[in-house]
């Protein structure tokens, strides 16, 4: 089964990467990735949309809001090459879910266990702010992939645009959820009835607010301690 699911998530990766569907994102990322920043003057930039990354049976699906201009649109994998996805990382490695405690290049050999990460748009927008209708030219995609990961236990949403997508999508697939949504916290959990899975929001591993203490590594620690008592339970 497992050889099933890898043969169309890599179907699914394949149609992403291909996809142009919002003309001012396709004209960004390529900008960017013709432009480059000084530090990566010798890379050759991803420059197209990213796909999803790790393990095909995952129980716990990491959802972010889009790919880092100069990360993963220059590298082409999710949270990789920026300092999002070394602090990300390094909390899955401490909690026994990756490989290795850093994400440089596709290439590096990092392998994750029981965990997916994706994100709600698939290429980076300027500023970090998507358009509604790019947001919703995206959705067909995450869902594919919660479609494809039937194991997944545990949703973390990472940042309240993409907790906000998460609620959206399960509850347009007809997911029995809380009435009225609830809005985001870091820490707060949400009960996808009857046998959906566990949300669980927490803020972005931004530098914005990994620098200034807002995100502590104890805090996502804590929250991937309680993902996973979640999932076993």
């Amino acid at each position: 089964m497992s050889k099933v699911v890898t043969r169309e998530l890599e179907e699914l990766q394949s149609r992403i990467v291909r996809c142009r569907r919002c003309a001012r994102l396709v004209s960004w990322r390529e900008e960017v990735a013709r432009q480059k920043r000084a530090a990566f003057a010798d890379w050759e930039y991803w420059g197209r949309p990213v796909p999803g990354f790790g393990d095909p049976v995952a129980w716990l699906l990491i959802v972010g809001l889009a790919p880092a201009a100069h990360g993963a649109n220059r590298t082409g994998r999710m949270f990789t090459g920026d300092r999002s996805g070394d602090f990300l990382y390094a909390a899955l490695h401490r909690a026994g879910l990756a490989s290795q405690a850093e994400s440089k290049s596709r290439d590096d050999g990092l392998e994750l266990s029981g965990v997916y990460i994706t994100a709600t748009l698939r290429c980076a927008p300027p500023a970090n702010r998507p358009a509604a209708q790019e947001r919703d030219n995206c959705r067909d995609f995450l869902e594919r992939e919660l479609d494809l990961l039937g194991g997944t236990r545990v949703i973390l949403a990472l940042g309240g645009y993409a907790f906000d997508q998460v609620l959206r999508v399960l509850r347009g697939r007809g997911s029995e959820l809380p009435s009225p949504l609830p809005g985001f916290a870091h820490g707060r959990t949400v009960e996808v009835g009857p046998v959906g899975p566990l949300i669980i929001a927490s803020y972005h591993p931004s530098q914005q607010n990994t620098f200034t203490g807002k995100l502590t590594p104890r805090m996502l620690d804590e929250v991937l301690v309680r993902a996973k008592a979640a999932a076993e339970g």
